[in-house]
């Protein structure tokens, strides 16, 4: 069973969220909240493994509310569904420590499937956003600096086309190699750099192509 947080500011969306994903047969709805500190609150109280964040909320906006539940409790997902898709919101999740990014015109299965790969420790892109941060790529570094981790040329291919949001089969398919060849891939650079899931290597791609650090 999935246990989920709702946060959202708008009572009739967050409880036909609330609602929604609690009908679902895996999903369990734990607790809502109004805004970032709620969500803060409510995930140090019932540590869920998904939390669903709107961003802009009352009193802590959901970016630091974000930042708040990354780096105090690892266990739980933190998945932003908002109306919001520009590049600097899409950044500011990611890189707080938000391991996926729906826009709200997302039907309900498209969600419940988000929380799902969530709850697995998958890091979830709209094809909104996806298209959004390829177009961000394109007009910066064609790779993230993986010096740090005397990752091979092949290993940060990889890496960018992860930041890039693909997932296994569509990076094997744009290098011309076998689905084995990218997990082993991953699982070397993984290992080199560090990252203990997808989503880890999502924002490190991420942070190096805004120039960040």
């Amino acid at each position: 069973m999935i246990t989920l947080v709702v946060a959202d500011d708008q009572a009739t969306v967050r409880e036909a969220l609330a609602v929604m994903l609690d009908l679902a047969p895996d999903v369990s709805v734990v607790a809502t909240a109004t805004n970032g500190a709620e969500a803060v609150e409510a995930a140090a109280r019932h540590h869920p493994d998904v939390l669903l964040m709107d961003l802009n909320m009352p009193v802590m906006g959901g970016v630091e509310a974000t930042g708040r539940i990354h780096a105090s409790d690892r266990a739980t997902t933190v998945l932003v569904l908002t109306t919001f898709d520009d590049d600097s919101s899409i950044l500011a999740a990611l890189q707080a420590g938000a391991s996926g990014y729906l826009t709200k015109e997302a039907g309900r299965e498209t969600i419940l499937q988000a929380v799902r790969a969530a709850a697995q420790g998958q890091a979830v892109l709209s094809p909104e956003v996806q298209r959004r941060l390829l177009a961000l790529a394109s007009r910066t570094a064609s790779q993230p600096d993986g010096d740090d981790f005397g990752l091979t040329g092949r290993e940060l291919e990889v890496l960018g086309l992860i930041g890039d949001g693909l997932r296994n089969p569509e990076i094997a398919s744009r290098l011309v190699i076998s689905e084995a060849t990218v997990k082993t891939h991953i699982n070397n650079l993984f290992a080199k750099a560090g990252f203990h899931s997808r989503a880890d290597a999502v924002r490190y791609a991420l942070r190096h192509r805004s120039g960040s650090g």
